[in-house]
C-alpha cells in the first residue's frame, strides 16, 4: 500500500516539475498543453466508437517498434479501428497525422482517476504497450475490466525494481499483465524467476518495419546525384558531440569521401556553425534543388521522415546518441546492408550488442577510434564485404516477430 501511495505521489511531483518548467522549456510546455482538455476531446471523438484496438508508444522509436502491428491490423483485420497515444512531444509532434491511427492522443498522465476515465472513454478490445512504460494505475484499471494488455519488443535488465527484493508491489502490477513479447531470452528468463509465465520470446518488431522499408524504398535523385562517385559516410540522428568528430574527420580526409548528415533535432544555427569549422563545402536537403548537389562534399537533411530511406545511398553508416543518453536506431542502416559505427552508450539495445558480437557494427570511444574504423571499412573491400554482409543477413535471420505476435493474440481473442 506505501509503494502504490509512492508510486502516486511520484506522479503529482512529475506533473508540479513540468509545469513548473512549461514556460522556460519547449518540450514541457508541448507536454501541458498537449493534455489540455484532454479527457474531454477524446469523449467527443470516440463518442460510439466501438472494436478500438490501443497502441501506446512513449516516443518514436516505440512507434517504430508498434508501427508494423499496426500496419499489419489495418490490413488484416479492418473491422478494428487504431487508437494511438503517446507520452512524449517527440513521439506526438512527428506522427500526430500518421495515417495507420484513427485516433491519436496524448496519454494522460496516470494518476487513478486520469486511468480509470481514460479506459472509460476508450474501452478497448484489446491493448499493446510497446517495450516499456508500466502506468500502474492504467494497468489496474484494465485488469479489472479484463481487457488484454499486451507488452511488446519488451526488454527486462536485473537492475528493475521487478527484480530487487524491495520490489514484491511492483512484481504483482506484471502479473496483471494477460501476455509479454519480449526480445531475448535473458528478458523472458527473468519475467519467469519472478513467477510470470505468460511470456514467449519474438524478437523486435523493427525488423519488420525497416525490411518492408527496404524492399519499397523511395527513390531521391538528387541525394543519389550527389553519392556519385564516391564512397558516403551517412551520419544519421546525430548530436554536437557526433559532429564534433565528423568535423575532425572531415578535415582530415579532405575530399576522401561525401558526408550526408541527419541530425536528431533540426537547428539550423548548428548545421552552419558546422559548416564555418568544416573545410568542405555544405548545403542543406531544403536547397538541393537549386543548387549542384555534387559539388558539395556535405549534405545536411534539414527535414523528417526520409531518413530511414537514405541509408541506401551509404556505405558507412554512423548512428548518433551514443556519446550522450542512447545511440538511435541502427537497424534502419543495417537492412541496407550498411556497416554500422557508433558512440559508447548502446547496452539497451540488443540488436547493438548482436551486431558488435558477429561484426557488423563498431563502438568508438574517441575520434582516434572513430577514425581507424572509418578509414579500414573504406579501405579494405573485403572487411567491409563481410561487415555490411553480416548486417544484412542478421535482419533477414529475426523477420516475423509481427506474425507471431499478431496469431497469438487473435487466436486468443476468438
Amino acid at each position: 500500500m506505501m509503494t502504490s501511495f509512492l508510486y502516486n505521489l511520484s506522479l503529482y511531483l512529475y506533473r508540479a516539475a513540468i509545469l513548473l518548467a512549461s514556460p522556460f522549456n519547449k518540450k514541457a510546455q508541448k507536454w501541458t498543453l498537449g493534455r489540455k482538455g484532454l479527457l474531454k476531446r477524446m469523449e467527443e471523438a470516440l463518442y460510439n466508437e466501438s472494436h478500438l484496438i490501443w497502441f501506446h508508444a512513449a516516443s518514436l522509436g516505440e512507434f517504430e517498434q508498434g508501427r508494423p502491428l499496426m500496419e499489419a491490423i489495418k490490413q488484416r483485420h479492418p473491422e478494428y479501428k487504431i487508437l494511438l497515444t503517446f507520452f512524449s512531444p517527440s513521439g506526438y509532434e512527428v506522427r500526430k497525422n500518421y495515417t495507420g491511427a484513427d485516433f491519436i492522443f496524448y496519454l494522460p498522465l496516470d494518476t487513478p482517476r486520469n486511468a480509470r476515465k481514460f479506459v472509460e472513454i476508450a474501452h478497448p478490445e484489446m491493448v499493446f504497450f510497446i517495450k516499456y512504460e508500466f502506468w500502474f494505475n492504467t494497468i489496474h484499471c484494465l485488469n479489472q475490466k479484463e481487457i488484454p494488455l499486451y507488452y511488446v519488443s519488451a526488454i527486462f535488465r536485473s537492475n528493475q525494481h521487478f527484480f530487487k527484493s524491495y520490489g514484491g508491489w511492483f512484481r504483482k502490477q506484471l502479473k496483471k499483465i494477460n501476455w509479454f513479447f519480449v526480445q531475448n531470452e535473458s528478458s523472458a528468463a527473468l519475467l519467469k524467476s519472478i513467477g510470470i509465465e505468460q511470456v514467449s520470446i519474438c524478437g523486435d518488431t523493427r525488423f519488420d518495419r525497416v525490411w518492408s522499408v527496404a524492399q519499397d524504398r523511395r527513390a531521391f535523385p538528387e541525394v543519389a546525384h550527389f553519392a556519385e562517385g564516391q564512397p558516403v559516410l551517412l551520419a544519421g540522428s546525430t548530436w554536437p558531440p557526433d559532429e564534433e568528430l565528423l568535423i575532425q574527420l572531415l578535415n582530415d580526409h579532405p575530399g576522401t569521401f561525401r558526408c550526408i548528415i541527419a541530425p536528431h533535432e533540426i537547428d539550423h544555427q548548428r548545421m552552419d556553425a558546422f559548416a564555418q569549422k568544416v573545410n568542405a563545402t555544405c548545403i542543406k536537403y531544403s536547397e538541393i534543388q537549386a543548387k549542384d548537389p555534387a559539388s558539395a562534399s556535405v549534405l545536411f537533411i534539414d527535414n523528417i521522415g526520409i531518413l530511414l530511406h537514405l541509408y541506401q545511398y551509404a556505405h558507412i553508416a554512423y548512428i548518433g546518441g551514443g556519446f550522450g543518453k542512447n545511440i538511435h536506431n541502427i537497424l534502419e542502416a543495417a537492412t541496407f546492408a550498411k556497416p554500422v559505427v557508433f558512440g559508447p552508450n548502446y547496452h539497451k539495445f540488443q540488436e547493438a550488442k548482436d551486431l558488435l558480437s558477429l561484426g557488423g557494427a563498431f563502438c568508438v570511444h574517441d575520434y582516434a577510434e572513430t577514425n581507424t574504423i572509418i578509414m579500414k571499412l573504406m579501405d579494405d573491400p573485403g572487411f567491409y564485404c563481410n561487415s555490411a554482409e553480416t548486417c544484412s543477413r542478421y535482419v533477414q535471420q529475426n523477420l516475423g516477430g509481427t506474425d507471431h505476435i499478431l496469431s497469438k493474440v487473435f487466436k486468443n481473442s476468438k
